[in-house]
């Protein structure tokens, strides 16, 4: 088993990590009113979109390593499709 074969997944995995510690920091930050908790009824959204905002950059600094054996992995993927793909047109032809 290579060293990819679970690249989308760890990588889904430690983004949705990410991304679920700045929602926990966010909601701290706010409700301990370090941050403004929003206008009305928005706090929720306000905290989502927060952490949607801080969690897109810290991914894809620390992340990086993840996303290239990502890539590989569907690259790879891509390929061998692309060769069966070429192999099932070269026999639909010689039967013709």
């Amino acid at each position: 088993m290579s060293s990819t074969s679970h690249a989308t997944l760890r990588y889904t995995t430690l983004r949705l990590g990410i991304f679920l510690g700045c929602l926990v920091l966010a909601a701290v930050l706010a409700y301990s009113g370090v941050l403004p908790e929003g206008i009305g009824r928005s706090n929720p959204l306000w905290i989502l979109l927060l952490a949607l905002v801080l969690s897109a950059p810290l991914s894809y600094i620390l992340l990086r390593r993840q996303r290239d054996a990502m890539a590989e992995q569907i690259a790879g993927g891509v390929d061998r499709a692309k060769a069966k793909l070429s192999a099932n047109r070269s026999m639909e032809d010689d039967a013709a």
